[in-house]
């Protein structure tokens, strides 16, 4: 088992191995995510009962917390590809972290104006200074700084460091989101889906939500990977292998 993971650790360490065998997972991701995407969305917004509260006003629940799950799975990530290249100073890791962050930027934008929207049927108002909102608000901050960082410092491998530190300690930041409602008086509900207890909501629902998280795990796979092809042929552009793809 150990032996199996160092080797598709250096395996994908590789940015040649990693071109390659990403080029191999990519249609089939991305067919997966564009599925999955089309029967969650249809079935959650056309076929999903409505909420015995909420009417249904609830479905934008179908995007909005698969946005935010999203956003948060990315930025760990991202942590973790910053603690391996500050670490093991391996490039790879800083090519995850420039693929990562747009799309991660993106979602957290888009949790945020789903979620306002939402709130203003829920709360009466767009926005209110609550814990959760305001520290995912910080994501996103966190997001755009990262960007900025990488595209500020001229050096590719010193603004690969500046951002691997930032996605390192903006970690915190998402464990604050993931408990801030525990943590805090909060009108944000707690968290939907629960693994160690029972789930309120009802499988219709469930199921639906499931799916369309699920496919913008996957969607975000698929947008990491393109964006992590590019950059490896532009840093290894004189490379021969890279040579011998461009010409075939």
């Amino acid at each position: 088992m150990w032996q199996t993971l160092k080797h598709w650790y250096h395996l994908l360490g590789s940015p040649r191995h990693f071109y390659r065998i990403s080029g191999l997972w990519l249609p089939w991701v991305t067919l997966l995510a564009v599925a999955g995407l089309a029967v969650g969305l249809v079935w959650g917004l056309a076929f999903a009962p409505p909420d015995y509260q909420q009417g249904n006003s609830y479905r934008i629940i179908f995007l909005h917390v698969p946005a935010a799950s999203g956003a948060l799975m990315g930025y760990l990530a991202m942590g973790v590809a910053g603690l391996v290249g500050l670490v093991w100073r391996m490039k790879m890791a800083e090519v995850a972290i420039k693929a990562i962050a747009p799309f991660g930027a993106v979602l957290t934008a888009v949790a945020l104006i789903t979620g306002s929207i939402w709130g203003k049927p829920t709360w009466g108002t767009y926005w209110v200074w609550d814990a959760r909102l305001t520290s995912m608000l910080i994501l996103l901050f966190l997001y755009l700084g990262i960007i900025a960082l990488q595209n500020a410092i001229r050096d590719p491998r010193q603004a690969g460091r500046a951002a691997a530190l930032l996605a390192v300690v903006g970690v915190i930041n998402v464990v604050i989101v993931r408990y801030s409602v525990y943590w805090w008086h909060s009108l944000h509900q707690p968290r939907t889906i629960r693994i160690t207890d029972e789930t309120a909501m009802p499988a219709e629902m469930l199921a639906p939500l499931l799916i369309c998280m699920f496919s913008i795990y996957l969607l975000f796979a698929v947008t990491v990977l393109i964006r992590a092809r590019t950059e490896i042929l532009w840093r290894e552009r004189r490379s021969n292998w890279v040579r011998e793809e461009v010409t075939g």
